[in-house]
């Protein structure tokens, strides 16, 4: 799935595309993809052709699971959320700081010891 994604963005000149394992820091995904459009009209391409893209390939997702504003889209395709984002958005948002190999991994309460979450 992330190669049908990743081919898709960069058929549709997507910049700075990063993909980032989260396995070990997210209970909702395994895997994000990042990716920015220049222009909102951009961004909204490289949507509608990753579901496209996805759908081909036998992954149907209901409308629910797409989200959008002028700046970004957000994909969840389950094991794959992709974030598309316009410049400045990626910049505010730094979603690759939150959940890149960096950041820290989460927690279940029995690893803190004192039940707390």
């Amino acid at each position: 799935m992330v190669a049908i994604v990743r081919a898709s963005l960069e058929d549709d000149k997507a910049e700075d595309v990063r993909v980032l394992d989260v396995a070990d820091r997210a209970s909702f995904t395994d895997r994000m993809i990042i990716a920015t459009g220049l222009v909102s009209r951009q961004v909204d391409a490289m949507a509608t052709h990753v579901v496209e893209a996805l759908a081909k390939a036998g992954l149907t997702l209901r409308r629910d699971r797409i989200q959008s504003s002028d700046d970004w889209v957000l994909i969840d395709a389950g094991d794959l959320v992709i974030h598309l984002f316009r410049p400045e958005a990626r910049a505010t948002y730094a979603l690759e700081r939150m959940w890149g190999p960096e950041s820290p991994t989460g927690e279940t309460p029995a690893e803190t010891g004192d039940g707390t979450v």
